[in-house]
């Protein structure tokens, strides 16, 4: 994971790395510590990675507080735990595998869904959101003055699992109890009541991206994130309007995929 780093010359006249190329090593220790620790199991810490899926939901900016408590101690703003990613891939297999079950798929058909989910929506789209994140914060939102400081790759991607979650619980978990007896019954309840979903699961996803990066105090402008909002609530009374079901189309979507 990459931590702020300070720009200066690329290398010091004595032929000793600069700052910023002690600081990529240091990066490069770092990461190789994270992906290590993946196997490691007993060296996580899931009690605080559950506490931290907990206030995601009810107080996400407890959850950023955090993350400035590990900058002031271990110099980096992204997770140096892999245990948020472990509940996160667990929760995202068994809410999958709940999917398969109520849109009744067979077995292998739900394993091709579990993987598309896993390694397409989740990690694909994400690693594709935390680097056009990480550019556009750093090339745009950046201070004058605190030019001296980046944004990391690995919080940037952080940011965007923290995002995840409440999106993945409201879409994957909580709209499982109404698919077939309320969303799916095309009435204007159903797609009211699924279409909702979307709205708050979207939503949570905007404000946790906004909050996270609003954490950062060498960000400017960081409101521009919620910006979002404006066409997502447009879309919404739009698909209540012409009967638009945004479950129906996951649903119709997610079928075609295993075929």
């Amino acid at each position: 994971m990459l931590p702020s780093t300070s720009v200066n010359s690329s290398m010091q006249g004595n032929g000793v790395l600069n700052s910023r190329d002690a600081a990529r090593h240091t990066a490069g220790a770092k990461r190789y510590k994270y992906l290590r620790r993946l196997f490691r199991f007993r060296q996580m810490d899931f009690e605080f990675a559950a506490w931290q899926m907990l206030y995601l939901f009810t107080s996400p900016q407890r959850v950023y507080r955090n993350f400035h408590y590990r900058k002031q101690t271990k110099d980096q703003w992204a997770r140096d735990d892999p245990a948020f990613l472990v509940l996160l891939s667990i929760w995202l297999c068994v809410s999958t595998i709940g999917f398969g079950f109520v849109l009744d798929m067979g077995f292998f058909e739900t394993i091709k869904l579990l993987l598309w989910v896993v390694f397409i929506d989740c990690v694909g789209v994400g690693l594709l959101i935390a680097t056009l994140m990480w550019f556009i914060s750093n090339k745009y939102l950046v201070k004058r003055q605190s030019r001296d400081y980046d944004v990391e790759w690995g919080y940037a991607f952080d940011v965007h699992l923290n995002a995840f979650y409440p999106l993945l619980v409201i879409l994957h978990f909580i709209q499982l109890f109404f698919i077939n007896h309320v969303i799916l019954t095309d009435t204007f309840i159903g797609y009211l009541v699924g279409n909702t979903l979307w709205l708050v699961a979207v939503g949570y996803y905007i404000y946790v991206t906004f909050l996270g990066y609003s954490a950062l105090p060498f960000l400017k402008n960081t409101v521009i994130l919620l910006y979002p909002f404006a066409p997502l609530i447009l879309l919404y009374g739009l698909s209540l309007a012409l009967g638009w079901n945004f479950t129906h189309t996951l649903c119709s979507f997610y079928k075609y995929r295993v075929k």
